[in-house]
């Protein structure tokens, strides 16, 4: 027998017993037993080598992850390629946390966080946070394999009561269990000072959140104060270390990442309320955004931006002043870079409603133009006929509107949108292809 053909043979049955599943888990302690708590995995830049792991503690000490490679798939790369990682297979690696604690206004959160680099594509790999006498629940971490993808998209899950919030994102990941990402579309909570908010979602995503990768899109509510004025958002940024946009004085506000063939570019849309500490944010951000747009070779691009392209008419049931749906003056400035570099979607959301627009081009209805999805609303806080009806919507929830959900399925030759009520019934669907 050829010798070639020999080699193969014993690299892929070694594969089969490196394979997924064939790792013991060790017996070990739980996270609340070493004092960890809201254990979440942020999205890197680079999603097929790198992840970012934070938590909360209820005591100062000093923690590592330690991790190891579970499972991997060859995806088509060379089998030396294959065979060195999977000499890697069950081998236990640790990395040292860091402590990123933080203080806003009446509320301490200790804080800890670790990036995992330098991690194999295409792979399981699982992790725990330990101490030196103690050791944390094993949580797995799945990295990009550059081909396809499904991911969660949750609209403003601000709230005045986070249980409603809770039920539906944690029904949503059991309907979507192979969901590698999941996306807030900002107005996380309600009110961004209110340690009490940050802890009540944080405890609504804690069943997935350790082993999903996040995506944080910032929207105005994280920038209010306990007195409701506007304010730097510290717990915000503090709370999901997403990728550096290589601007100091605007760290972690927007930003991009690339999951499978997408670069999303995530902005902050908070111009206004921003006006007080950052005037020049739009300008800024503007700059950045046609660099990061230009510098991005993927094969899809979707923006993510908490306030619409919009402001919408009343309706009449409102009893407020009559007006027409117009554009806002930020979006003269942003549609025209979607346009030029080739966006293929937008998801927006601040306005508590869902609407998919006709596609659009030059602020006008465009068979070639780009996809405009309102994404509606998970939290409790509704705005009941408030809104009219608009000709360019395409789309909208059923009426009297409640929250929603959405999924994106993604592979290289197209986008599928889902959007879903709370109990699933799927009510809007669009496919992009190319």
């Amino acid at each position: 027998m050829n010798k070639r053909i020999v080699f193969l043979i014993i690299i892929c049955i070694a594969l089969l017993f490196a394979g997924c599943g064939s790792v013991q888990k060790d017996v070990a302690g739980s996270d609340s037993s070493i004092g960890v708590q809201f254990v979440r995995q942020i999205v890197a830049e680079d999603n097929a080598t790198c992840r970012t792991i934070m938590w909360q503690s209820q005591v100062r000490q000093d923690y590592s992850v330690e991790y190891r490679l579970k499972c991997i798939g060859n995806n088509g790369v060379e089998h030396d390629t294959v065979k060195k990682a999977s000499d890697k297979v069950g081998t236990v690696f640790t990395k040292a946390a860091t402590e990123c604690s933080f203080k806003e206004a009446k509320t301490d959160y200790l804080q800890y966080q670790v990036q995992l680099q330098g991690l194999q594509p295409n792979s399981i790999y699982e992790y725990r946070i330990v101490t030196a006498k103690s050791k944390g629940t094993w949580h797995s971490i799945k990295t990009d394999n550059d081909k396809g993808f499904t991911a969660l998209i949750f609209p403003d899950s601000q709230s005045s009561d986070y249980s409603g919030w809770q039920q539906l994102a944690r029904a949503a990941q059991q309907r979507h269990k192979d969901s590698e990402l999941y996306i807030n579309m900002g107005d996380l909570v309600d009110n961004g000072q209110d340690g009490s908010q940050w802890r009540a979602w944080l405890g609504s995503v804690e069943p997935f959140s350790a082993d999903t990768a996040f995506a944080p899109v910032i929207g105005n509510h994280e920038a209010y104060s306990l007195d409701w004025q506007m304010t730097p958002p510290k717990a915000y940024i503090n709370l999901f270390a997403v990728p550096e946009n290589g601007l100091p004085e605007y760290k972690r506000q927007f930003y991009s990442f690339d999951y499978g063939p997408v670069h999303f570019t995530v902005l902050d849309t908070n111009f206004h309320e921003a006006q007080g500490w950052q005037p020049q944010l739009l300008t800024d951000e503007l700059r950045w955004l046609e660099q990061d747009l230009a510098n991005s070779k993927a094969r899809w691009k979707i923006v993510l931006q908490h306030r619409d392209i919009f402001m919408y008419a009343f309706s009449k049931e409102s009893g407020r002043p009559e007006r027409a749906t117009f554009f806002l003056d930020f979006s003269r400035q942003l549609m025209p870079l979607y346009e030029k570099y080739k966006v293929d979607v937008v998801l927006s959301a601040h306005l508590h409603t869902y609407r998919r627009r006709m596609p659009l081009r030059n602020f006008a209805p465009a068979e070639d133009g780009i996809t405009y999805i309102l994404t509606g609303v998970a939290g409790n806080v509704r705005y009941p006929k408030l809104w009219g009806d608009f000709a360019w919507d395409a789309a909208r929830a059923p009426q009297p509107e409640t929250a929603n959900y959405m999924t994106l399925e993604v592979s290289q030759e197209k986008l599928l949108f889902r959007a879903f009520l709370p109990d699933g019934k799927r009510f809007d669907e669009i496919e992009i292809k190319k």
